[in-house]
């Protein structure tokens, strides 16, 4: 069976996380979590040390260095075959993985976009601006590296595990998003995109992401695209 990795990068996602992990648990998956404690300061530590000890589940604690450097820190410690970064704010459903990576299963994938724009699926109605920055980021990605991609920003990516190891990851914020999509575009790795729900949250409800790392993912984009 197909092992797969979830990597859970958390900063103060107390009211969240526990249901997020209960429903990766769920899953009729032969699954390791790896949850990346970026330096909460709320009750997400508590509810880390409830979980420790069970098979297959691992904690990695650090001061706040943003999702990148979470991600970037759990990468050395996967056993998968295949990879997918969770997100511990319930905005997307680990429900819908099985769906996720199955085009990786398949072995027509390396890697597979959750797009919560190509519709089919739940997805909450707000936040004009930020539907406007996404659709400008994700046109500005297909421009530069020749692609199609609907949602360049989503948080639920997966990848053979093989392919997320060999990419040269640098970002510490949110600007890994832009960053991963431009080196695995980049390399013309075999990509495809699969509707997800979403159920955003507003600024009120815990929403960090803001207009300045839309103008950082920018820079990312047109960086890698004209590095060596």
């Amino acid at each position: 069976m197909t092992r797969v990795s979830f990597i859970v990068p958390a900063y103060n996602e107390a009211a969240t996380l526990g249901e997020v992990l209960r429903r990766v648990e769920a899953l009729d998956l032969d699954k390791q979590i790896v949850v990346v404690d970026d330096g909460s300061t709320d009750d997400t530590p508590r509810l880390l040390e409830e979980w420790s000890g069970r098979n297959g589940f691992h904690v990695i604690r650090q001061e706040n260095r943003g999702k990148g450097a979470a991600i970037r820190a759990a990468i050395p410690h996967l056993d998968g075959d295949i990879a997918v970064i969770q997100d511990a704010d319930m905005e997307y459903d680990p429900n819908e993985v099985p769906e996720l990576i199955e085009p990786i299963r398949r072995g027509a994938a390396d890697v597979v976009f959750g797009s919560r724009l190509s519709g089919g699926r739940p997805q909450r109605a707000y936040l004009f601006w930020h539907l406007v920055g996404n659709r400008f980021l994700s046109l500005l990605t297909n421009v530069l590296y020749n692609t199609t991609l609907s949602d360049m920003e989503t948080g639920y990516k997966a990848f053979r595990a093989d392919v997320l190891r060999s990419l040269d990851l640098r970002e510490d914020d949110f600007a890994i998003e832009p960053e991963i999509t431009a080196k695995v575009c980049k390399r013309k790795l075999r990509v495809y995109e699969m509707p997800i729900s979403y159920y955003g949250r507003s600024y009120a409800e815990g929403k960090k992401i803001t207009w300045r790392d839309g103008f950082k993912a920018m820079f990312v984009l047109v960086r890698v695209r004209f590095s060596d």
